[in-house]
């Protein structure tokens, strides 16, 4: 996984009933945090910004990631758009550029 990047487009995976999309986003935060192979990054674009605030249950697994090391990176025009910018409680803020620059060097997995 280290040569990996997940990419979070959303607050929710998959579609349908939105409480089980959030259900199955954290579990998913869960079980991989528990993974001695980590991801490179993590970059949330849309509403995936959303998983790094204080309103999302998975925002306690993303700042354990970050503790292990893994890089939370929440699109900053994302983050403007929904407001959220004090909020965060999970990564840092980072750019479209800097995501071009991870998606060439490293495998993005899309959720």
């Amino acid at each position: 996984m280290k040569n990996k990047i997940i990419l979070c487009t959303s607050n929710v995976i998959g579609k349908g009933d939105e409480n089980l999309g959030e259900t199955i986003v954290e579990t998913f935060f869960t079980l991989l945090k528990q993974k001695e192979a980590l991801p490179h990054s993590v970059f949330l674009m849309n509403s995936g910004v959303l998983l790094a605030t204080d309103r999302s249950l998975a925002s306690v697994h993303l700042q354990e990631l970050t503790e292990k090391g893994v890089n939370v990176l929440a699109c900053s025009t994302c983050v403007e758009h929904y407001q959220v910018a004090d909020a965060l409680v999970a990564g840092e803020v980072s750019t479209m550029g800097h995501f071009i620059e991870l998606a060439t060097a490293f495998e993005v997995i899309t959720l």
